[in-house]
């Protein structure tokens, strides 16, 4: 059964393209990332048009959506970390030549599962999403039935399925004269919306996992390719608690094997000068 099954009944489009990501995590990683963000576009739309919570930018590009504050404030900091992975991963597989890994597929195709998880939760009106859900990576294909598609073909599918979208500048241009249809669906939404609000959600968003994806990308896309043990949890000796010991979030090293800088990662919550006083604590006992 496929990963984003719970999407079919009532989000068959995003299952589409979610179903699509899910065939080429493993033979082609690079359209997978392609369709991850396709389906997270495609909901992010669908929450703007059915949720009339949400304000549309001034532009209604996939970035400036997920970045209005109405947007944020709805979908929350993990679901919101989350799709700014896809969007990377996405762009990367469309506009870079750099390889894709199959890492990289199952990177956005899991983000995308959690993103399609929330969704489904919020808004599902038939049934919903069972808490205990997990994304499984051993249901995913090894194989496909099409070939691999070049960056080419990504880029003008990507402009034939801009022009074919409905424009959302167009449809919501005036609240005031929405067709009664879209009205009704609307309000159906908003009672579906504010009973799910009311129920704890128990899913494991995996939010560290999202926020290390998203360093290693920031940091891979600076040049650093993080592909040695060292790269990543470098233990040392020498720091200020009861073990002496300490793991390193990420050491950049130099081409003379020497290292240039130190790395922690902390939640953005947290006050940033105490991740800087532990980077200095990791790179004095480096240098000694």
């Amino acid at each position: 059964m496929s990963n984003f099954a719970f999407l079919q009944a009532e989000f068959s489009t995003i299952y589409e393209s979610a179903n699509k990501a899910v065939d080429a995590v493993h033979p082609d990683p690079r359209t997978a990332c392609f369709y991850a963000r396709r389906a997270l576009e495609l909901t992010v739309n669908w929450l703007y048009k059915y949720d009339d919570s949400l304000e549309l930018p001034y532009q209604d590009n996939l970035s400036s959506l997920i970045h209005e504050p109405t947007f944020k404030t709805l979908v929350g900091e993990a679901i919101f970390n989350k799709a700014r992975v896809i969007i990377k991963l996405g762009n990367q597989a469309v506009h870079s030549t750099r390889p894709i890994s199959v890492n990289d597929s199952i990177n956005a195709v899991r983000e995308l599962f959690h993103v399609a998880y929330w969704l489904a939760h919020t808004y599902g009106r038939s049934s919903k999403p069972n808490s205990g859900l997990t994304f499984n990576s051993d249901a995913l294909p090894k194989t496909a039935p099409v070939p691999k598609q070049t960056i080419e073909q990504l880029q003008k599918l990507e402009t034939q399925l801009h022009d074919r979208d409905e424009k959302l500048s167009t449809v919501l241009a005036d609240k005031n004269a929405l067709d009664e249809e879209l009205k009704q669906v609307r309000a159906e939404l908003a009672a579906v919306k504010e009973a799910s609000v009311t129920q704890p959600d128990t899913h494991d968003y995996s939010e560290s996992q999202t926020r290390d994806i998203f360093i290693d990308l920031l940091l891979k896309e600076a040049g650093w390719n993080l592909d040695q043990q060292r790269d990543r949890e470098f233990p040392v000796t020498g720091m200020p608690n009861l073990s002496g010991q300490g793991f390193v979030d990420y050491v950049l090293w130099g081409d003379d094997g020497k290292p240039l800088a130190v790395v922690e990662a902390k939640r953005t919550r947290n006050d940033p000068r105490i991740g800087q006083q532990q980077a200095k604590l990791y790179a004095d006992c480096l240098e000694n």
